[in-house]
């Protein structure tokens, strides 16, 4: 929860008499998770806790003598900070009154800020015209083996339907197949989303205070939960051996966050190294495997990382990325006993997925294999590249091996700013700090490209006009 004006006063007035107080150890711990000058770090620091919802937006920031004396800084790196924050927006200055905290950015505001011509935000199957829809009555889908609907693991067809299909993973020797290696229908649990499997890792694995490495960029819904649950995010470059050796020995992590097809970027990269050090470390590995089948041009999809810490890993996955969105359908397997507290904690969350979406997507995986939507999204890819080449030559990016999105770099932009100016055109684009652990990327954006052709004309166009308004 934010604090209060009153909190505040109190809490540094504690400080003030040498008594510690839980914000001050936040911001002090922040600190260490920033580089640059003092006054950077500070900002960033604060940054993320009006991000992460300690430091609610109205909240009065302390004086700059009393935070001074709070953190062991000079009264002129406060004062740096406190600047630096208002020039990006996050606060402002009241004469005679103080620093304000003003509402900052999230990732779950994406899909609550209004109607607009064309979403370039949600990074998801836009709609289900691509599919073909079983022939099923109402009465059918709900007829299932407990009657009440109320299945903690899932529906036993649709479990076994994703371990047969091998989009479900475990990495366990002698587990579901006889393969070995893949995920028999007692190793997977439905949720409602991946988002959801990554809330209920974040659930039964994290407490307040632990840390959690994560990739930098590194999905924005992923951020949200972890910083939710209280945690520290430590950004580390995942495709180094040697920075994730480094961070494992110097954080003492409780997780690991990894994506062998990242998103925002669309990168794909191996990552197994990321999997025997974590096992060698004993540290639990949460693979988030949403976009692991939308890899483009051929390739193949990345191994998964459960064949490399078979006991430690949490994979999650989702129908969003190639069925649609909106069925809010998606798993995750993890070894026993650990999956059990998994199914322990969806049950307290909302007992069951429903018993309706789940036959809905059985029977639509059954009728819909992935290879289809998978090279229409490579179409939409290269005329979604083509349009912005066209349109938008100032702003570069790297093409996008995998996933359902461009990360493009905007010149000289606070990208804050400008997703604000792209939606008075119509446009909702993702500003790149919502897929940062510290508040940076703030030149670039994460677009969408799974719209249809048209929309997508229509979107980078109309981008195009925010873009010579920003500049104005």
């Amino acid at each position: 929860m934010g604090q209060s004006h009153g909190e505040w006063h109190i809490i540094w007035i504690m400080v003030a008499m040498g008594r510690e107080d839980t914000l001050v150890t936040l911001v002090r711990d922040r600190l260490r998770l920033h580089q640059g000058p003092p006054s950077r770090r500070l900002a960033g620091a604060l940054a993320d806790l009006a991000q992460t919802g300690l430091i609610s937006p109205g909240t009065r920031l302390p004086s700059e003598r009393d935070l001074a004396q709070a953190v062991g800084v000079s009264r002129g790196t406060v004062a740096a900070a406190f600047n630096a924050l208002c020039e990006e927006g996050l606060c402002e200055r009241r004469h005679g009154s103080g620093t304000y905290v003003l509402g900052t950015p999230s990732f779950g505001g994406l899909l609550q800020a209004g109607a607009v011509r064309a979403d370039l935000s949600t990074s998801v199957v836009p709609d289900p015209s691509h599919l073909v829809l079983p022939a099923v009555d109402p009465a059918e889908l709900m007829r299932v083996p407990s009657g009440h609907g109320y299945d903690a693991m899932g529906d036993l067809r649709l479990r076994t339907v994703l371990a047969a299909s091998g989009m479900a993973a475990t990495g366990q020797p002698g587990s579901g197949t006889a393969g070995g290696g893949g995920a028999g229908p007692k190793d997977v649990l439905v949720t409602a989303g991946a988002q959801q499997g990554i809330d209920l890792a974040a659930r039964v694995l994290l407490r307040p205070g632990d840390r959690v490495l994560v990739g930098d960029p590194a999905y924005g819904g992923a951020l949200s939960v972890f910083r939710r649950a209280g945690a520290h995010v430590v950004p580390v470059d995942l495709t180094a051996p040697r920075a994730v050796a480094d961070a494992l020995a110097r954080h003492r992590p409780a997780a690991v966050y990894a994506a062998g097809v990242d998103n925002p970027t669309g990168a794909v990269a191996p990552l197994r190294h990321v999997a025997e050090l974590a096992r060698d470390a004993d540290v639990t590995l949460v693979e988030d495997r949403a976009l692991a089948a939308l890899v483009h041009d051929g390739a193949p999809p990345p191994e998964p990382l459960a064949a490399a810490h078979p006991y430690g890993t949490v994979t999650v996955g989702s129908l969003s990325k190639v069925l649609w969105g909106g069925l809010r359908v998606g798993w995750l397997t993890a070894p026993e006993p650990l999956l059990a507290r998994l199914t322990e904690a969806k049950v307290d969350a909302d007992l069951a997925t429903s018993a309706v979406a789940q036959r809905l997507a059985t029977d639509l995986l059954e009728r819909n294999p992935v290879a289809p939507w998978l090279a229409e999204a490579g179409r939409r890819r290269e005329h979604c590249l083509a349009a912005l080449s066209a349109h938008l030559p100032e702003w570069t990016w790297t093409r996008p091996a995998g996933g359902l999105s461009v990360w493009a770099r905007l010149p000289g932009a606070d990208t804050d700013r400008f997703a604000a100016v792209a939606r008075e055109h119509g446009v909702a684009v993702a500003p790149g700090s919502l897929f940062s652990p510290d508040g940076r990327h703030r030149d670039r954006l994460r677009l969408s490209f799974a719209l249809p052709p048209d929309l997508l004309d229509q979107a980078i166009a109309d981008l195009a006009q925010a873009w010579r308004a920003y500049g104005r």
